[in-house]
């Protein structure tokens, strides 16, 4: 049976049962076939060491998907968006677009932040407190990082609400095979953000202020070597930032307190020692980690997984499989909020280390701690749907009820 999922395994035909639990088949790869060939000649990487070799060399492994989109998005706003942000690019563009977005993500910048994500949680749970109950994922993990990245952008609160719409169909177009509505439907959201962009930069330009902490007004003009971003760079790369920073934290809230709930040791121990926040959010970064798969285009000839690799190989890379190899993390299907070290992958590595991690986790240490402290009972109140996405493991709903 073991073998029988790993033989099975092909990223164009993913069941609903992969897409609900990967797990097993991930295990299943590592066992026997770590470096899977594909029918389309790409491969799919799923232990800890090989994937890990891949971040961290970007000399012999491009991001650059210019060529690999092409094929499934078309001549589309999709392919446009997707292929102009900084994550999907090799330096120096990738380089010159990250180091005008890190002045944001500094320890002093988040410390300050800080205090504002304590009351937008405290805010948001005391709507929650008056209902006693909610779906988590609306009234919560996504609400969360969307008013943060909101105030990022210079984005007005009542025009706010179609940002996290956007940001999933736009990322939907981002699964191993996006369908045709996939496409359109990310397109029509890359579109309509971009028109939306446009009036919002025209007023920033318009009524520009002296707040030198705003991403937005970094992004705009000349950088200290006099270098400015295209139109299109510029709208594109605020789109990745939601998008990026939206679906992680999302998903780090989401997966987290449902891993809790099954794990109810894991949270009475939370509970009894509040000062393990910071592991147990690594603990639910490794387990269910955000990003399940990357992907990189082989440069040069290389051997990869026992596996010799031609040049211009595409490459799938399971960061859910290598965050569950057990040859780094012992009892890796187990739940572990002490669990150290923890060298999980599910921000990166290298160079393309998700520039917004630190961001992320103190979002997620705040809003998971803040509601463990908040409510003394936390349970389902009916079934979670999951995203039904395969690069992108979360939940579309979790509803709750809470005491």
């Amino acid at each position: 049976m073991d073998k029988a999922l790993a033989d099975g395994f092909e990223i164009s035909r993913l069941t609903r049962d992969f897409l609900d639990d990967p797990f097993p088949t991930y295990h299943a790869l590592r066992r026997h076939t770590p470096a899977k060939r594909m029918e389309d000649g790409s491969v799919f990487l799923t232990r800890y060491a090989d994937v890990t070799e891949v971040y961290h060399d970007a000399g012999r492994y491009s991001s650059d998907k210019t060529v690999d989109f092409r094929p499934a998005m078309g001549d589309t706003p999709l392919y446009e968006h997707h292929t102009t942000s900084l994550v999907f690019n090799d330096a120096p563009y990738h380089t010159r677009v990250r180091k005008r977005l890190m002045p944001a993500f500094t320890p002093r910048a988040l410390r300050a932040l800080q205090p504002r994500v304590e009351r937008v949680v405290d805010e948001m749970l005391d709507g929650i407190a008056e209902r006693g109950s909610c779906d988590l994922i609306r009234d919560l993990a996504s609400a969360l990082p969307v008013e943060l990245i909101g105030d990022m952008l210079g984005i007005p609160r009542p025009e706010r609400a179609p940002l996290r719409g956007w940001s999933l169909a736009i990322l939907s177009g981002l699964e191993p095979r996006p369908t045709l509505d996939q496409v359109e439907n990310g397109s029509d959201a890359v579109e309509e953000f971009k028109n939306y962009l446009r009036t919002l930069v025209a007023r920033r330009i318009r009524d520009a202020g002296d707040d030198d902490a705003e991403v937005l007004s970094k992004l705009i003009g000349p950088d200290e070597d006099g270098e400015a971003l295209s139109e299109l760079e510029l709208l594109h790369n605020c789109i990745f930032l939601l998008n990026a920073g939206h679906e992680t934290t999302t998903n780090l809230i989401g997966n987290g307190v449902e891993a809790l709930i099954r794990f109810p040791d894991q949270m009475r121990s939370l509970r009894e020692n509040p000062g393990l926040i910071g592991t147990a959010v690594e603990e639910f970064l490794r387990f269910e980690s955000s990003n399940q798969i990357g992907n990189r285009r082989l440069k040069v000839d290389a051997t990869l997984g026992g596996a010799k690799l031609a040049a211009g190989t595409y490459i799938h890379m399971s960061i859910g499989g290598a965050n569950r190899d057990p040859v780094e993390f012992p009892d890796p299907d187990r739940l572990d909020i002490s669990r150290t070290p923890n060298r999980h992958l599910a921000f990166g590595a290298g160079v393309h280390a998700c520039a917004g991690m630190s961001l992320a986790r103190m979002e997620g240490r705040v809003a998971i701690g803040k509601l463990l402290a908040r409510f003394c009972n936390i349970e389902l109140a009916g079934t979670p749907e999951r995203g039904g996405r395969a690069r992108f493991r979360g939940f579309n709903s979790l509803p709750l009820s809470l005491r």
